[in-house]
């Protein structure tokens, strides 16, 4: 650091020694070097200030002046120094416009979501609307509104992440289904009725590879005058050659869901074993897939049907199994994992 007798000589030689190295700048670099000698917060210039707080206060105005008006040539300087940059007197080779930049990582749609949108094309096709209903849900529509009563095993607390709040007889939970926004899309929208519901939902259950608490389904639901179970296999068959793109071997078979009646299975062929028999599809070679069914009258009354005169099918896609049997993940646990390698594949 300078040292001379008088502080004002200092501020002067200060002056004298930045202006002076501002006319050898040659690079945007030594801009930057000389700013930070001069004007930044532990540069020159600052320290000297720190020094006029120790002066003697009848010399305090005039050296104050002083250092305002140093400080202003040397900022102005420095204003001069930016503009310049493009100008000759800098160094042009500096920055080469002309070298590749750094190539960004582009991500993907991740599988599920992919699955989830070719679905809903399809079914949009079929004049199905698409709808959404919340994830925080109250137990009358997720089980009560369903046909499915207190006493039943679905309510135990075993298979339920139940939410503190809510109400005694009416508690909150995460839905355990996209099955709720049914009553919820029935009473907003009435007869006929066509739509699906895409989500996410969540069990309280062990996890391996073909279980998961928290999944995603699709549930669809169709409402109308002499609705039967061939409309029903109709929808399901265009479902299936749609998202497969080509002929999917299943089979349906009879299937208990309180919120349907008759109520069916439809199981897929594992893709992942060819039905030879593997983790996800538990060694059966069949993979339980989508259950379905005529909507219970109960159902429609809930949603303010009348059930003599409509009557509907209803369908709950497993979106998580249907992905893996689309790119023939073994794993349901991946789709969750936060894994790059195994994103970065789709």
């Amino acid at each position: 650091m300078i040292k001379i007798v008088s502080l004002r000589d200092n501020f002067l030689l200060l002056k004298e020694t930045a202006l002076q190295e501002v006319a050898k700048i040659k690079s945007s670099a030594e801009v930057e070097v000389w700013r930070q000698k001069y004007l930044g917060r532990k540069g020159e210039l600052s320290h000297l200030l720190k020094l006029l707080q120790d002066t003697i206060e009848k010399e305090k105005p005039v050296l104050g002046q002083l250092a305002n008006q140093i400080k202003n040539e040397l900022q102005t300087a420095y204003q001069g120094l930016l503009q310049g940059l493009t100008g000759e007197s800098l160094d042009k080779s500096a920055i080469d416009v002309t070298v590749p930049g750094k190539k960004l990582p582009v991500g993907s749609i991740h599988p599920l979501m992919q699955v989830q949108r070719d679905l809903e094309d399809i079914f949009r096709s079929m004049g199905f609307r698409v709808l959404d209903g919340p994830e925080l849900e109250d137990e009358y529509h997720n089980f009560e509104a369903l046909n499915i009563p207190a006493w039943h095993p679905a309510r135990d607390t075993q298979d339920t992440f139940y939410v503190k709040g809510g109400q005694p007889v009416n508690r909150w939970l995460l839905r355990t289904h996209t099955s709720p926004v049914q009553i919820r899309a029935m009473k907003e929208y009435g007869a006929p009725l066509r739509a699906v519901v895409p989500g996410r939902v969540f069990r309280y259950e062990a996890t391996d590879a073909s279980h998961e608490h928290t999944f995603w389904q699709m549930e669809g639901l169709v409402i109308d005058t002499d609705i039967s179970i061939a409309n029903l296999v109709a929808v399901m068959s265009e479902l299936l050659a749609g998202i497969f793109k080509r002929q999917v071997e299943v089979r349906l078979r009879p299937g208990y869901f309180p919120f349907v009646e008759p109520g069916f299975e439809l199981d897929i062929r594992c893709f992942i074993c060819a039905g030879q028999g593997c983790s996800v599809c538990k060694q059966r070679g069949w993979v339980e897939l989508l259950p379905c069914g005529l909507v219970h009258p109960n159902v429609l009354k809930a949603g303010g049907i009348d059930p003599k005169k409509y009557s509907g099918l209803a369908f709950g896609l497993g979106l998580s199994r249907l992905a893996m049997m689309r790119y023939k993940i073994d794993d349901i646990r991946l789709f969750l994992s936060g894994d790059l390698r195994f994103l970065k594949q789709f």
